[in-house]
């Protein structure tokens, strides 16, 4: 009798460590699993941190990152990337590198650029190096308003210009762009798509919790698995922004800071409950 097979797409996220599971690679392997595919991880850099911040950080060797992707794309299938956190122009260029050999198309890059408290993460010329080499190759890009003003060189995006900063990244750069909204004030958090098929506009309820530790990163990793399961782009976004709100509703209430995701309960709602009565154009 033949043995039955079991091959789930294969999902590979790029990303730095976070010591307490919230955010990085962590958060990436776990709405991998939640989702229904299989996560495999490279690690650009070690960070001790916890809800309250980042203690210590230490960026891996650009060989070490290189052989990483080597092992994983020379024996699995990988149908999807994320890339996150690099830490510097040496690893980007490891990475970006060590991507020629892969095969696949849908790339999902969050730049990871600008801290929650404004600091910028990579100097002048890793900033450069992943603008001009990493993100053009991308399927969807995912910044924050903080990271898209770094992108166009503007000093800041808001609601006033976030459509503009989305459509001029996606414009200048070749690629879809979703400029997320998470980090306002306003009583909605609306972000930005632009695709080849248009712009559209993504508004949902902001909840009044503590739990946002990780959400950029859940937010990319989900749209990347949503893509290897077969979504369209669009689809995709709506499916990870639904995911992301409900694992932020249901976080736990330990740390004394940014508070966690609790991946699991993504899983449990319908996406049109939260997208698709919101969905327009621009």
């Amino acid at each position: 009798m033949p043995t039955e097979t079991f091959t789930p797409p294969v999902c590979l996220t790029i990303a730095g460590s976070d010591s307490s599971g919230g955010a990085g690679l962590q958060a990436d392997l776990k709405t991998f699993e939640a989702l229904g595919v299989y996560g495999a991880s490279v690690v650009t850099l070690i960070t001790a941190q916890n809800t309250r911040g980042v203690q210590a950080v230490e960026l891996l060797s650009p060989a070490l990152v290189g052989a990483q992707l080597h092992s994983v794309l020379s024996d699995l299938p990988v149908r999807a990337v994320k890339v996150g956190a690099l830490g510097g122009a040496p690893v980007i260029r490891a990475v970006v590198e060590g991507l020629r050999a892969w095969w696949g198309q849908d790339l999902v890059v969050d730049p990871v650029m600008v801290s929650k408290h404004g600091s910028r993460l990579l100097d002048a010329e890793a900033e450069a190096l992943l603008s001009e080499e990493l993100l053009p190759r991308a399927r969807l890009i995912t910044p924050n308003r903080s990271e898209a003003a770094v992108l166009l060189g503007w000093p800041e995006v808001d609601d006033d210009n976030a459509q503009e900063a989305a459509e001029k990244l996606a414009s200048r750069l070749g690629v879809a762009v979703l400029v997320t909204g998470g980090a306002g004030r306003e009583p909605e958090v609306t972000d930005w798509l632009v695709t080849s098929e248009g712009t559209h506009r993504l508004i949902h309820e902001r909840l009044d919790r503590r739990n946002r530790h990780g959400a950029g990163c859940t937010l990319a990793a989900a749209i990347t698995a949503a893509l290897a399961l077969g979504d369209d782009l669009k689809t995709a976004v709506v499916k990870a922004r639904a995911f992301v709100f409900e694992a932020m509703r249901a976080g736990p209430t330990f740390g004394d800071g940014e508070g966690p995701l609790w991946h699991r309960a993504g899983t449990t709602t319908d996406p049109s409950a939260h997208d698709a009565r919101r969905i327009g154009h621009g």
